[in-house]
C-alpha cells in the first residue's frame, strides 16, 4: 500500500494545531485575571503566522509614508506577489524616474517594512487605451495602424 503524504502532514498539521491551542486555554484558564487584548491578539497573530501578511499589508496602508508624499501622488502599489512588488504609475515619466532609483526605493520599502518580503520591484506606466472596441472597428483588423496606410 502507498503512503499518503499529504494526509499523514494535514493530520499531523490538524492534530499539532489542536494541541497548542488546548495547552494555551489550560493556561489562561489556570491564571484567572482578566489578559490585555494587546497580549491575546499578539498571541494570535504569531499562533496563526500572520506576521507576514500584516507587515505587507501594512506596505499598502502607509505607503504615502513609506515612500513619501511626492512619490505617493505618481506611484500605487498594485500587487506583492512572491516578492515582486508591482507598481502602476501615473505616467511614463514617472515610471522612468522609479526605474532610475529602483534600488533606493527598494531599500526603503524593506527598511520601513521589515516583516514584508519584497525582493523586486516591478515598475509600469498608464494602461494605454485598447482600440479594439468601440464604433469604428473592424474584426480581424490591426487596430488603429492600418487605416494609415
Amino acid at each position: 500500500m502507498k503512503r499518503d503524504i499529504a494526509r499523514e502532514l494535514y493530520r499531523s498539521y490538524r492534530s499539532g494545531y489542536k494541541k497548542k491551542k488546548e495547552v494555551v486555554e489550560q493556561e489562561r484558564s489556570l491564571s484567572g485575571e482578566p489578559e490585555k487584548i494587546s497580549n491575546l491578539i499578539n498571541e494570535l497573530v504569531q499562533n496563526r503566522e500572520w506576521r507576514q501578511g500584516i507587515a505587507e499589508g501594512n506596505l499598502f496602508s502607509d505607503w504615502d509614508q513609506i515612500v513619501g508624499s511626492e512619490v505617493s501622488e505618481h506611484a500605487t502599489p498594485i500587487t506583492l506577489f512572491e516578492g515582486k512588488l508591482t507598481i502602476q504609475t501615473s505616467s511614463t515619466a514617472w515610471s522612468t524616474q522609479l526605474r532610475l532609483i529602483e534600488s533606493e526605493l527598494l531599500k526603503t520599502i524593506r527598511r520601513s517594512s521589515p516583516g514584508a518580503l519584497v525582493d523586486e520591484l516591478v515598475i509600469m506606466g498608464p494602461h494605454a487605451p485598447s482600440w479594439k472596441r468601440g464604433l469604428r472597428t473592424i474584426r480581424g483588423a490591426k487596430g488603429a495602424r492600418d487605416t494609415f496606410g
